[in-house]
């Protein structure tokens, strides 16, 4: 009896292949197309999208990732430097830890924010979708991905200025735009006051323009929060402040014992 069983697939790669003389990214000469030619925002857009980004990619895509680097001692930043206290040796640890918390909380946001974009945008009626989706954060007493910022109030300026750089744009479509402010505007019913669209939800949205996958957008802010972290640990160098965070944190924090009772 004849084996039903599928040879296997061998895997391919599209990225990069080398010979002794030459190395390609994708169909481009390294030494030859890229090095001294196209910056590294085109080179990184060439090889995530798969194809040659076009001058509004850049722009989008600069500004993206400008907004996203830097945001203070954040959870990412904090986590950086007190692994860069214990390991001084090991920078890169230190901002692989900080990484880590670029998730669905901090910094990610974009990726939750874009997942609620796309329904709205595959909907038979969007506005009907984003008011379902607004109303159905408010019944779990959960803020909605992409908006309201503990300290940006009442709006968060870097979003606004996205929005607005965007729509200045006249070769994005505009329907992840327009999707964003359906749900804007059923955020705002559905909270009973104005909430603002934070610096995440433009992010998914302009990103969404120029074709950026959701499944792929928390990886652009990998890209840009790495070189802020770095930039904290160039600031640790000359102005530590790993180990007061960490006595402070001890100090704040007290035992509690068996009973309920403070440590002495």
């Amino acid at each position: 009896m004849a084996s039903t069983t599928a040879a296997p697939v061998t895997p391919v790669t599209g990225l990069c292949t080398h010979t002794l003389t030459s190395l390609h990214y994708r169909g481009a000469d390294l030494v030859q197309d890229l090095m001294g030619k196209k910056t590294f925002t085109e080179v990184m857009l060439m090889q995530i999208l798969n194809r040659a980004p076009r001058g509004v990619d850049l722009r989008i895509t600069d500004v993206v990732l400008i907004v996203l680097m830097e945001h203070g001692l954040t959870p990412s930043a904090i986590a950086t430097r007190l692994i860069y206290m214990s390991a001084p040796e090991n920078l890169q640890g230190a901002v692989a830890a900080g990484l880590l918390a670029v998730g669905s909380s901090f910094v990610g946001t974009m990726e939750n924010c874009s997942g609620l974009l796309d329904r709205i945008s595959a909907a038979a009626d969007p506005q009907a979708e984003a008011l379902a989706i607004a109303r159905h954060y408010k019944s779990l007493k959960s803020p909605v991905p992409g908006f309201g910022h503990h300290l940006h109030k009442p709006v968060d300026p870097r979003a606004y200025k996205l929005l607005d750089l965007a729509r200045a744009e006249p070769e994005l479509a505009g329907d992840k735009i327009r999707a964003l402010e359906l749900l804007s505007a059923a955020v705002d019913e559905a909270a009973g006051r104005p909430i603002t669209i934070n610096a995440t939800g433009a992010v998914a949205a302009l990103l969404g323009e120029i074709g950026v996958p959701t499944a792929v957008m928390r990886g652009f802010a990998v890209i840009s929060r790495a070189a802020g972290l770095v930039s904290h640990i160039v600031e640790e160098q000359s102005s530590p402040s790993g180990r007061f965070i960490w006595e402070t944190v001890e100090g704040a924090i007290p035992f509690v014992g068996r009973a309920g009772q403070a440590g002495s």
